[in-house]
């Protein structure tokens, strides 16, 4: 007699890969929660101390002197008319021809001149619970986060 073959995976072999996948995604979850609020963090970060903070410095080249509080980030991307009116305004001083808004989808807060960068600007990020916390980006203080 002769003994047939079969072809496919036994209860054994399924459950073998099954447990396998078990463990492999318990060893790499923990190491990839928090990893979205760090990246937004870095996001935010890079925003306030390159991308903005480089507009902001041409504006005021071109200018000699940062857009007022009033005239805010959106005299980066329009000529302001409110007054001090900037007489040699070359923008727009953003690539993106858009509002710029942080990681968690809010706009960026903007003092000028700055309370805390006397003679400059106050720049930050009201990070994930959008109010003045410990969780903000700052282009103040040392690290540029408080509470770090």
């Amino acid at each position: 007699m002769r003994k047939e073959k079969r072809s496919g995976f036994t209860m054994i072999e399924i459950m073998l890969v099954v447990i396998i996948i078990g463990i492999l995604g318990a060893m790499v979850m923990p190491n990839i929660t928090g990893k979205s609020e760090q990246a937004r963090k870095a996001a935010a970060r890079a925003d306030i101390e390159a991308n903005l903070s480089a507009s902001l410095d041409l504006y005021e080249m071109d200018n000699g002197r940062f857009p007022t509080t009033e005239q805010g980030l959106k005299g980066l991307l329009v000529k302001p008319t409110s007054s001090p009116e900037p007489a040699n305004w070359n923008g727009p001083y953003l690539k993106k021809k858009k509002m710029p808004l942080d990681p968690w989808g809010r706009e960026y807060v903007y003092v000028s001149p700055g309370a805390r960068n006397e003679g400059e600007y106050d720049l930050s990020s009201l990070g994930r619970d959008g109010v003045e916390s410990e969780d903000d980006i700052i282009n103040w203080g040392e690290t540029g986060m408080q509470g770090e």
